[in-house]
């Protein structure tokens, strides 16, 4: 990765080979979405052929474009793959053993008959601050599966709720590291900042679950009663009968139900915590172990395999779980895929090249960063990276020019969250968990969403920096 550094440092520098490197970039996401719309080439294939593209005609060498590939591909698997896998099997078990639905009855009681996408959106919320989003909405997925299935709620619907809570939360408010290391950049203080993030949030999370509420009307989708797949017949009313019914089906109890989603979440909210104020010898060691992601997770699906799978057959409980990872199989290479795109045009240097190019020019310098972030965003897919690459580039513009520190560290996260797309590994963990497939609904899905989001949060910015 050292010589594809350099490579794209001494690019960006003479800058012989900028428009080389858009001419990559357009060409590349032009076949990109007419592979996917208009051959019979699938989504996975078409990620690795646009890859290929933008990196050969960019500029890159050929080993360059294949270590870049294969490095996007197994780093972001290598933080998210397997906890789709354990994901995966966990709302399996749910399903299986009545946990789905007594979660779903519980959720509803708790929050009342109709509030469904307020209760995820608040879920996702509350639980991003301390939790990766990608984490969080593998996690949480099952529950706004069972409460779709149980009240006839579209899971398009509940799914933009919730992972518009997560990703809003995750891109604004610390200890989340993208966060964080902006408010380090721009030398703000992180009270300060994690304190005014979840003011600026509210509002953004607010539009976006009604946007979720009109798109699940349009998109109506609710999974099959066997749980394993999707159907769209024609739109109904919720229903809530169900929640008051007996029935003979055997159920688990609340606490069983909810203790392999609780837990993972508080041994990651303990590893987050206990890492920030710099605990980490001796006993603390191990919570921060048991608290990373992968083993947060393994631990709660250990967790349902021996509380909610009482009374089954063994060879049933891993039938029902080896089913589940088929399906995950390819949410799992998509995913792949678009991180291995994103690296793709990391390496290639287009990001950094728009980014010093923009930086060069007289705009006002509030919207400098928001401006960089929303660029970077777009070209090369992660929200983290944008954030920071914006942040690096102009807080000391920022500072030069007597800016407001605060509202400059906010402008490059509020860009950061523009319209994720193909390249952007969360894009297909919201989509294809949620039983999206065909590209224009996965947009309407996922890409209208995060871009409603930095929408209102460029107005909430604006109107800060009237009176701040």
């Amino acid at each position: 990765m050292g010589r594809l550094a350099e490579k794209q440092e001494v690019c960006v520098m003479e800058g012989i080979s900028g428009s080389q490197m858009l001419i990559g970039l357009f060409i590349g996401l032009v076949v990109l979405i007419l592979l996917i719309l208009k051959t019979k080439i699938h989504v996975f294939l078409a990620l690795i052929i646009s890859s290929c593209i933008i990196g050969l005609v960019g500029g890159m060498q050929p080993d360059d474009v294949v270590s870049s590939i294969t490095s996007g591909f197994g780093g972001t698997l290598g933080s998210i793959g397997i906890i789709i896998g354990f994901g995966v099997m966990l709302g399996q078990i749910f399903e299986m053993s009545g946990a789905a639905e007594r979660m779903a009855k519980t959720f509803l009681k708790l929050f009342g008959k109709g509030h469904e996408e307020l209760a995820m959106a608040l879920t996702g919320f509350i639980v991003s601050i301390p939790i990766f989003c990608d984490s969080g909405f593998v996690i949480l997925s099952p529950l706004a599966k069972a409460i779709s299935k149980q009240t006839k709620k579209s899971m398009v619907s509940l799914s933009v709720a919730l992972a518009a809570g997560l990703v809003i939360t995750h891109s604004l408010v610390p200890p989340t590291p993208g966060p964080l290391g902006v408010a380090g950049t721009f030398g703000v203080d992180v009270g300060h900042f994690l304190l005014l993030g979840i003011v600026v949030a509210l509002p953004m999370a607010i539009v976006c679950m009604l946007y979720g509420k009109w798109l699940g009307k349009q998109i109506y989708q609710i999974p099959t009663e066997d749980g394993q797949g999707w159907e769209r017949p024609a739109y109904q009313q919720p229903v809530y009968t169900f929640i008051d019914e007996t029935g003979t089906r055997k159920m688990p109890s609340t606490f069983a139900a909810f203790a392999p989603l609780v837990l993972p979440i508080l041994l990651i909210l303990l590893n987050t915590v206990l890492s920030a104020v710099g605990l980490t010898d001796g006993i603390f060691k191990i919570i921060l172990f048991l608290g990373k992601p992968i083993i947060a997770v393994a631990l709660g699906l250990i967790l349902a395999i021996y509380t909610l799978t009482n009374g089954m057959e063994r060879s049933e409980v891993i039938a029902k779980m080896e089913d589940s990872v088929k399906s995950a199989g390819i949410i799992i290479l998509v995913t792949g895929g678009g991180g291995a795109l994103g690296q793709v045009i990391k390496s290639a240097g287009v990001g950094d090249y728009i980014a010093q190019g923009i930086a060069a020019t007289s705009i006002p310098v509030i919207l400098l960063p928001f401006i960089i972030a929303t660029l970077v965003r777009f070209v090369q897919g992660s929200g983290t990276v944008a954030m920071v690459t914006a942040a690096g580039i102009t807080a000391p513009i920022v500072a030069a020019a007597g800016g407001n520190m605060l509202l400059g560290a906010f402008a490059a996260c509020i860009g950061s969250l523009f319209f994720s797309y193909f390249n952007d590994s969360f894009y297909w963990v919201v989509n294809r968990l949620s039983g999206i497939s065909e590209t224009k609904e996965q947009i309407r899905v996922w890409s209208v969403t995060t871009t409603i989001a930095w929408a209102v949060g460029l107005v909430e910015l604006l109107i800060l920096n009237i009176f701040m």
